[in-house]
């Protein structure tokens, strides 16, 4: 079997592992899953109104009267029509969109912009999960625990009440995001940016986005859009964590894989899939409204109110199939990686405190 032997229950990761281990196979998701999460946002925001001047640089007049379609600006004296005719204008309104489908928005990405344009934001994207997964996943099993003992006292904590996982999984999620919220709002913002040819894009860089944003919207607008953020993060974390609590230790409960590879990649494919089914309205509602300039918005309402307006309950799923393949893969790569470095890191832990010399007694003179 690849990868490193289960350890023995005298030899368990300590919480500092965990959170390193963490960290470093979120990052390690991420690397290879990011063109996925790029075409996921740009099929998300598709067809949103375009931000503000207090982002963009632009007159306020010029953005506000106008909406993205096909990656064009097309003046809203376009779709102005009675309201019973709103739904038929957004179905042809699709019909001009630019990005269709995962591998079609990966593809014109490419071929306009060229393919680093699909890792665009990977440096905040890198950060954020340093600061978060090491947070929300890595303190998971500490606050499950901790949890267990002080509403379930009767219960094991090797095998916690669901309200327990879940009241876990909400507490890291809630936390993680807080902690790392001005780097996915830079992520997602450079994920967007796909200005006109000729145009310049709104951040140069990681950093100069960071000193933009803070700039002109202030140190709020670098947490804009955590009340969504940490919705949707609750409800994934939960989600994802319980899941795979539940699917590995049913799988290894019943005996059908031993706790390697093959048991940890199968119930990170079901995690995947149940997250995205359950979280994909919160996380495009969070995804338009951080990438929308200062005044898009009055609130995440009136951002759900449009959306519902502009696409109905369908716009709520935009994205799915791109969320849904980069949500497996991420969460193969990630649980995977988490399960081995956790592995690799106790072991190297353990080889280091034996292999270090032991003082000899001096001689008696």
């Amino acid at each position: 079997m690849v990868g490193f032997k289960e350890l023995p229950p005298n030899m368990q990761p300590t919480l500092g592992t965990k959170m390193i281990s963490a960290g470093f196979a979120a990052m390690s998701a991420d690397l290879v899953t990011f063109p996925l999460d790029t075409a996921k946002v740009r099929l998300q925001i598709q067809g949103s109104s375009l931000p503000s001047s207090a982002s963009t640089g632009t007159a306020a007049t010029a953005t506000s009267s106008k909406i993205l379609t096909s990656g064009h600006l097309v003046p809203s004296d376009h779709r102005m029509a009675p309201k019973h005719s709103k739904r038929r204008e957004a179905q042809i309104a699709a019909k001009n969109f630019k990005y269709r489908g995962v591998i079609g928005t990966i593809k014109t990405i490419s071929k306009e912009e060229g393919a680093r344009a699909l890792y665009n934001g990977l440096v905040p994207g890198l950060q954020r999960q340093m600061c978060f997964a090491s947070v929300r996943i890595g303190l998971y099993d500490a606050v499950k625990d901790m949890y267990c003992e002080r509403l379930s006292p009767q219960a094991s904590t090797s095998n916690p009440p669901p309200v327990v996982r879940i009241l876990a999984g909400m507490t890291t999620g809630a936390m993680a995001v807080i902690s790392a919220q001005p780097t996915d709002v830079v992520k997602v913002r450079m994920q967007a940016d796909c200005p006109p040819q000729g145009q310049p894009r709104r951040y140069a860089g990681s950093n100069i986005a960071y000193k933009t944003i803070a700039s002109q919207e202030g140190v709020r607008g670098l947490w804009k859009g955590s009340i969504p953020n940490i919705a949707r993060n609750c409800i994934v974390n939960a989600c994802e964590l319980v899941t795979y609590d539940y699917t590995k230790t049913f799988i290894l409960k019943k005996g059908l894989m031993t706790d390697n590879l093959p048991c940890h990649s199968v119930s990170a494919f079901i995690t995947g899939f149940v997250t995205t089914c359950i979280a994909s309205p919160v996380d495009v509602i969070k995804t338009r409204y951080m990438n929308a300039g200062k005044g898009t918005y009055s609130g995440l309402g009136d951002c759900t109110m449009k959306m519902y307006k502009e696409g109905g309950l369908p716009a709520f799923w935009k994205g799915f199939m791109p969320n849904f393949l980069r949500l497996s893969a991420w969460n193969i790569c990630m649980f995977v990686c988490f399960e081995q470095f956790k592995r690799g890191f106790t072991l190297m832990m353990v080889d280091s405190t034996d292999n270090k010399p032991k003082n000899k007694p001096r001689p008696m003179t």
